[in-house]
């Protein structure tokens, strides 16, 4: 299927590695001209040469924090009307509340809800004076189901779930759509992590903490990065404009729920 997308401009935010590596690449599979932005400037180097060499499209690198100011009036800077914006941010550390202090709190909200909100501030007005926008947010499974060591992420991307139900609708009218994908369990280094965490709090290996949570999702596997690249592609087709606001999950069936 043709999505409609070439020659269109995306910005993907920490898109090195992980998902949002996969997003850029099945965007420029579609021929899609890029921005990605991360951190560090070694490995998103490395990830637009293999974009480049993999698609032919334009790549252009911002190594940025994008939770800063500073970070993403370097990303706009260096793409200031884009088509399509591809929200991401690393999600906070796992970990128990009664850990947290307000600066905990505080930092996940700033790099979850309110980055996302400050990009779209920037960048939406000008996609619904072209007639044309798809934004994604990619956030995760905890705000359908929350994830208890997780606790810092369910709250600040639920935040961000109950704004953009609001502005979503009222940007549609203009063809400019905004949906979020929640990742279930993906084979990412994020994920890592959380096994790293699991495993000393259970006394356990990393190993077996990662097969635990591959047995016990439906699917019996974790996620392909390539399969949520592929979703995200398709929310920002022009197929996608009468879908607006949606919650697209995707978690191999783990979420229990008929809603």
């Amino acid at each position: 299927m043709d999505l409609g997308i070439a020659g269109r401009k995306a910005i993907v935010c920490a898109a090195s590695k992980g998902l949002g590596r996969a997003c850029a690449m099945s965007l420029a599979r579609e021929g899609v001209d890029l921005v990605i932005t991360a951190r560090t400037p070694g490995p998103l180097e490395q990830t637009a040469d293999e974009i480049r060499s993999a698609t032919g499209v334009s790549v252009k690198t911002v190594a940025s924090d994008i939770t800063t100011e500073e970070g993403r009036a370097a990303v706009l800077a260096a793409c200031p009307e884009p088509d399509i914006l591809v929200n991401n941010a690393g999600g906070p550390p796992p970990g128990d509340f009664r850990e947290w202090r307000r600066e905990h709190w505080i930092a996940a909200i700033d790099a979850n809800m309110i980055t996302p909100i400050e990009m779209i501030r920037a960048t939406v007005d000008s996609m619904m004076q072209r007639g044309f926008g798809r934004i994604v947010n990619i956030t995760s499974s905890s705000v359908k189901a929350p994830i208890e060591v997780l606790g810092l992420s369910n709250g600040a991307r639920s935040g961000l779930h109950g704004f953009i139900a609001g502005l979503a609708r009222k940007t549609v009218k203009h063809n400019v759509t905004i949906n979020n994908l929640l990742p279930g369990p993906f084979e990412t280094e994020r994920l890592r992590r959380n096994f790293y965490h699991v495993a000393q709090v259970k006394g356990i290996t990393v190993e077996q903490a990662r097969e635990m949570r591959r047995k016990e999702n439906p699917s019996g596997r974790l996620g392909d990065p390539a399969e949520f690249g592929d979703a995200c592609a398709f929310l920002c087709s022009a197929q996608m404009g009468y879908v607006t606001a949606q919650n697209f999950l995707m978690d191999g069936g783990a979420y229990p729920g008929t809603y």
